[in-house]
Order: C-alpha cells, then structure tokens, then sequence
C-alpha cells in the first residue's frame, strides 16, 4: 500500500469535507453547496464515501479525491498537500531506506531463482522418463497440454539433490536456496536437500503473477503428507495468496463475481473449462486477507467447497471470515420506540453453492461444463444456506435448538442492506424454526416513515439504474490506472486517443478525465510530455516526480500478467478503456442529477428543476459514447 492509498484508508472524506461544507444525507451519499463558486439555492455538490471523492454538478463541475479537494480549497501543491494529509492522517512518508532497497533487491533475486526452478519441475514433467507418471496422472485428471503449459505445471524427481544441483549450477548460494523454501535444512543440522521429491509440482504465484512457492502433490499413495506446500518465507505467506489470482483477476473484474474452490485442480479444471473467475485458498481455512484481496476485484463471492460436512464447516468459518473482512455501511433506521440509531450493512453478496455428494468441483466440471454453470448459476444467498444447514438434521422442536440456529441467522440477516430481503429472510427464519416473527425482530417495527409531504417517495422511472458505488468505485479506479499503464508505456498513444476521439465528437483527454489526484497529476505529465521537445517523452515523465507517485509510475510500469500489448492493440485498449471510463462517469452523473431532482420535488419545488439542462448535456454526450463503442471507428486500422 503507497501512502497516498493509506492516507486514504485513514480519513474519511466526509469528515474532512464537512469541516469546509455543511453536508445533509442524501441516500448513500452527501450533498450541500459547492465552496469553490457561489450558490446558496441548489446544493449540487457531492460527495461520495464509499469512493472517498466528490463531485460538483453546478457551475465549476469539478469533483476528485480529499487530495484534489485540499489542494482547491487551501491553493496548495500535490507536497504539501500530502504532508498536511500525512501529518492528519498519522502516516509517516519516508524515502525508502537503503535497507528496504536491499530487501527489494533480494526479493527480486530469490524471485528470479523461483523462476528457475518452475522451469526445472517443467522439463522434468515434459522431458523425462521419470516425469511420465505424473504426466499420466495429469492426464488422467483431465488435464490438456494447453492447460499444463498454461499452469507451468512440474514435476519433482524422486531425487534428494536434484534441484539443489541444478540451482547451485544457475548461481544460487544454499542460503538462497533455504530462503526460498527448495530445499530443507536436516533435523540434525548437518546438510540440506531437495524439499519436493516425487511429486507433481503447482507453481504458486501472487496476484500479480510473482512467483511465491510451490505446493507439491503425491504419486505415490503411501507418501504422507498427501499435499506439501512452500514453508514460510519472504515471499511465500499462505494466508496472503489465493492460487489462480494471477490468471483469474480479470476475469473477476469482467464478471464481478468470484469462485472459491478447495484445491489446485479444482481451479485448474475450470479455467480450462472457461470458468476463469475461479481460485482457491489452497486447502486452508479462507482468511481475512484473502477476502481482502479479492474485495478489491468485486464484492461477489460465492464459496464452492467440499459438500461433506467437513466442507460444510469450512464453508461456515469462510463465510463468518468473509463477513469480517467485507466493509459494512452505515445505515440510519428507527428502532422500536421511534428512535433513531445507526445500523450496519455488509456491502457483499455471498453466496454458496450446494455440490452433488461425494464430487469436487473438477468432476463436476469435466463430467458436464453445463451443470457447474447451472450449479454456480443456483448459488444460494449465504443467509438461506446457512438457515437450511443449521436446521438440518436438528430437533426443531427444542426451544434451546430454536434459539441457537436464530442466534447464527439473525446476524447474517441484519447485515443485508435491502429491508425488503431482509424481511424475507427474517420471515423465512420464523417458518423454519415455526416461531412468531416478532419473536425474532423484537417487537412489531415500524412501519415506512412517511415523506415530509406525506406520500411515498417514488422513484422516477427515467433515471437510469446506477451501479454501486462500491463496484463503481472500483470499476473505475482500475480503468483510470490500466489507462495510465498504457500511456505511461507509450505516451504518443494519446495522439492517435486524441484523434478518435474527436472524430466521434467528444473532448481530447485532460487530467479531468481522472478522479484520484495521484491520477490526474499523472495524466498531466504524460500530456506536458508531448508538449516539450527538450527531453525524450519517458524521461520527461519520469523527471522530478515526487517520491510517491515515482512508486506509484513503476507499480504501472510493472509487466502486464496477460503479456505487454503490440502498439496496436494498446492504442485499441487505450481508447476502449477511456471511452468505457467517461461511460461510466456520465452514467453516474445522470443518475445523481435525477436524485438530486427528485429531493428538490420533494421539497415542494416543482418542474424541471435547475437540472434539467445538464442532463440533457449528459444525455448527448452518452449517447456520442455509446455510438463509439458501438462502431468500428475507435478500432486501430
């Protein structure tokens, strides 16, 4: 995490906007009048807490993160804005020490020895006598030679020396070689040896496709363990990887939603299959830094585990796990004497699969692509799986059973955010256990408050339907840096961006494009770039960063897990992303101008509203969007 990431985990925009703006709750967001140019009779201003940005829809149409808005409101520059934001936020910004450079340097090296010794396992699956058996068994599993070069998959000779060997003759030093976890240190101290030894080989690589460790399966079934991961090194933390994240982070992204399987053919199979959007905590108990991860893809996880009931318990303590790590909102309700209090809300949907008995997900897969479909397709909401788990089975006849399945459920319920789901699923509890529903919510609730004119709110059925802002967020955070990632490949991209974008009638692209400050003073540089001609356009990007958005420039530069793009497919990528980004923004604006509509009508304020020209303005502007994501003339001829 930078600290321009960390500055932002720790201050709540709300709070630090609010100490400039008086803000009024308008849905899940906050409104009030701009600071930035007079207005003091529609508050058009924005701001948005699950993205941590704002937004003016009036008069200066302006919006960021708390960096842009500090740097506005104060006249400050990106430094000292960040020292004031560091200083508040507790965040102590430090050049990386000549330690940490080291440290980094010697996880590159201990990388690179990974590397080879992921092609060493290969050669010996692929080109050895020895390798033949756990080729078969491969085979066996359903396994094709696409999918086994596509995994790196390997195989460790029955030998206590051989990677040893062949590592010492690549240049490795056995310290290296123990740091890694390749080789072991006997029990008595005295020498080392190869740590995987007959076994089919499973590279494990982070989320960014970095090699981390090994796992290693048996062939021979008197072996034990059955499965032997990489020990704990610098590199290799259990908890923190998820295997198949490498391959499967853009298809989370494309289809928001994630898969969680037990085991590494599981996950192999699927992806073979085409269901790409799967992965695994390789065997463990899922952890709370896993789902972290994987919250920052989507925050749809469905949990395909094992259907015996150690597999149920593991689904629990997942789903309980899950639960934890997901962010809740902040919701307010009117408890059972009218007053108001503060509820939280989990902003996921987790879901559970129900597996035939006895098959794991690869046998499912290989014997009917179209019933894993159907079976992921079926996943039930984690609060009925849960209810119909802990009543099966169980004498729900028995106060005390009745009480303790409705201790587990009621919190699964209350984090749901729709109170009409919710509502459902308290009345299905009540069913289930055949209990009065009341004895469940504590009393009859309330009914809907009432409008302050005195008749339900209806929605208007011209506003579009927005996205999350959660999945927005995101959504959009990862197109703004895979656009610098492009530019920042080949910044002479943005001419040929430029061009097809006025040809389709729309605006060059300006540091206005991007909502996050590091972002914006990023796209800048890349735009100032093309407009000198002292220094090569890479080397005037690069000059004079400050050190956190240097970090962030080399993180972007980092090699593209699916391979680097020839330079016209990235200006094809470039120019779709862009249009699909300004999309989504647009979207987004013309559904809150609608909102804001609505609030003004519901105020007593009638007609079109001061409203109603910019989402015309917005609804062109889509529509000249949509057209060029329609036609061909973005293409790359």
């Amino acid at each position: 995490m930078t600290p321009i990431d960390e500055i932002k985990s720790r201050i709540d925009a709300v709070e630090l906007i609010s100490e400039t703006v008086k803000l009024r709750r308008a849905g899940k967001n906050y409104t009030g009048f701009c600071p930035f140019h007079p207005n003091s009779r529609t508050p058009a201003f924005v701001v948005f807490p699950d993205s941590g940005t704002w937004r003016c829809f009036g008069q200066c149409n302006e919006g960021g993160d708390i960096f842009k808005f500090v740097m506005k409101k104060e006249g400050w520059d990106f430094p000292q804005t960040l020292q004031y934001l560091a200083q508040r936020a507790g965040v102590v910004l430090e050049p990386p020490s000549t330690e940490k450079q080291a440290e980094e340097e010697e996880h590159a090296r201990l990388r690179a020895l990974l590397e080879e010794a992921v092609l060493f396992y290969h050669h010996h699956l692929l080109q050895t006598p020895a390798g033949k058996p756990a080729l078969e068994f491969l085979r066996r599993r359903g396994l094709q030679p696409a999918t086994i070069e596509t995994f790196n998959l390997g195989y460790a000779p029955d030998s206590w020396d051989a990677a040893l060997n062949f590592l010492q003759g690549k240049g490795y030093t056995l310290e290296e070689m123990l740091q890694t976890g390749v080789v072991t240190q006997r029990e008595s101290g005295s020498g080392t040896y190869d740590r995987f030894r007959h076994r089919v080989i499973f590279p494990i690589r982070d989320g960014a496709g970095h090699m981390a460790g090994f796992g290693a399966r048996i062939l021979n079934p008197e072996d034990v363990p059955k499965f032997l991961n990489s020990p704990q090194t610098p590199l290799f933390d259990k908890g923190r990887l998820l295997y198949g994240l490498d391959q499967a982070r853009k298809p989370i992204r494309t289809q928001d939603q994630v898969v969680i399987v037990e085991g590494y053919l599981d996950v192999i199979l699927l992806h073979q299959a085409g269901f790409t959007n799967t992965v695994s905590p390789m065997g463990t108990a899922l952890t709370e830094d896993q789902v972290r991860m994987l919250k920052r893809f989507t925050r749809k996880i469905i949990l395909a585990l094992d259907a015996d009931a150690a597999g149920e318990k593991a689904t629990l303590r997942g789903l309980d796990v899950a639960r934890q790590a997901m962010d809740h909102s902040d919701e307010l309700a009117f408890d059972a004497r009218g007053l108001l209090r503060h509820e939280a809300r989990l902003q996921a949907d987790l879901r559970v699969t129900t597996l035939p008995p006895g098959m794991d997900p690869d046998e499912v897969v290989l014997r009917d692509p179209e019933e894993w479909k159907a079976i992921i397709a079926a996943a039930q909401p984690v609060v009925i799986h849960v209810m119909d788990t802990l009543a099966r089975g169980r004498n729900l006849d028995d106060p005390k059973v009745k009480s303790e399945v409705a201790a587990e459920v009621l919190p699964l319920i209350e984090d749901v955010p729709n109170p009409v789901e919710r509502e459902a699923y308290r009345q299905r509890l009540a069913r289930t256990l055949r209990v009065d529903e009341r004895a469940l919510s504590g009393g009859l609730r309330q009914p809907p408050r009432p409008t302050r004119r005195g008749a339900t709110r209806e929605k208007s059925t011209a506003a579009p339907r927005a996205p999350s802002p959660v999945t927005l967020a995101h959504r959009t955070f990862e197109l703004e840096s895979r656009i610098l990632s492009f530019l920042l490949r080949q910044p002479d991209a943005l001419h040929q961006l430029d061009r097809t974008l006025l040809e389709n009638q729309l605006s060059r692209l300006g540091a206005q494009d991007f909502e996050h400050t590091d972002h914006q003073l990023l796209a800048r540089k890349v735009i100032d770039s093309l407009e000198q001609d002292e220094l090569d356009a890479h080397q005037y990007i690069l000059y004079d960063l400050p050190e956190t958005l240097e970090v962030l420039a080399q993180k972007l530069l980092t090699p593209m897990p699916l391979g680097e793009p020839n330079s016209d497919q990235l200006i094809e990528n470039l120019t779709n992303d862009v249009l699909h980004l300004r999309e989504a923004r647009i979207s987004e604006s013309i559904a809150q101008l609608y909102f804001l509509q609505e609030e003004l009508q519901e105020q007593g304020e009638m007609g079109r509203g001061p409203y109603h020209e910019m989402v015309i303005q917005y609804t062109q502007t889509l529509v000249r969007l949509n057209r060029a994501l329609s036609g061909p003339s973005f293409k790359v001829e």
